[in-house]
């Protein structure tokens, strides 16, 4: 199977490696809620748009506390090209990423893992990572799909398959899609049942 070769090729601990602080280990939520002021200044705000280009800012409630650590450092190391989210990862120590990742994580609620809709064919590629329906990864570094904006989603696809994201794994899987299907893929995660707003954060204290 072309998808299994490819996560061989590549291994899995290729993300493992980026995370240098274990979100479970000396992590501190309470910390980390303070910290992650700042964030509610874009993730926070209903409705609110990246600029160019045009896409919803992310839903971090309930997210793979390991998830958010890789990403904020690969946004500190330019491996992904936001230059205001590469100013803000950049200031962060690696207690700081950690703090703030256990924070989001521990907001949210267990995704449900039951599908809504039919999966497009497409999926097939992205369920040994990420789980049927987004909601159970098999590894905490890879992110839960499941309740992201479509909007989100789908320019991320764009940005891996551009080359703009550089991730040696995610390459890997999206040079086996057309992109014409990125909608498809990105419409069907965002109707699961998953993350929630960090408007609902700030609102309920939690995902509900």
């Amino acid at each position: 199977m072309k998808l299994r070769s490819t996560l061989a090729a590549l291994g899995f601990g290729v993300i493992a490696a980026c995370v240098t602080l274990s979100a479970n280990a000396d992590a501190d939520p309470k910390r980390g809620e303070v910290l992650a002021y700042t964030c509610h200044g874009c993730h926070g705000v209903p409705g609110y748009k990246n600029a160019y280009p045009t896409y919803s800012v992310p839903k971090l409630g309930g997210q793979n506390a390991e998830y958010i650590i890789s990403a904020l450092n690969a946004y500190a190391a330019g491996e992904r090209p936001h230059q205001t989210m590469h100013a803000q990862a950049a200031t962060l120590s690696e207690q700081d990423r950690a703090d703030i990742a256990a924070y989001f994580a521990s907001t949210g609620v267990q995704p449900s893992s039951q599908v809504v809709g039919t999966p497009p064919p497409a999926t097939q590629t992205c369920v040994a990572c990420h789980g049927v329906d987004g909601a159970k990864t098999v590894m905490n570094e890879y992110p839960i799909l499941a309740g992201q904006y479509a909007d989100y989603l789908l320019q991320a696809l764009k940005d891996y398959k551009s080359g703009k994201r550089k991730n040696p794994i995610m390459a890997g899987i999206v040079a086996g899609v057309e992109e014409k299907d990125f909608e498809a893929l990105a419409q069907f995660f965002a109707n699961q049942k998953g993350l929630c707003s960090t408007k609902d954060i700030r609102e309920r204290g939690a995902c509900q």
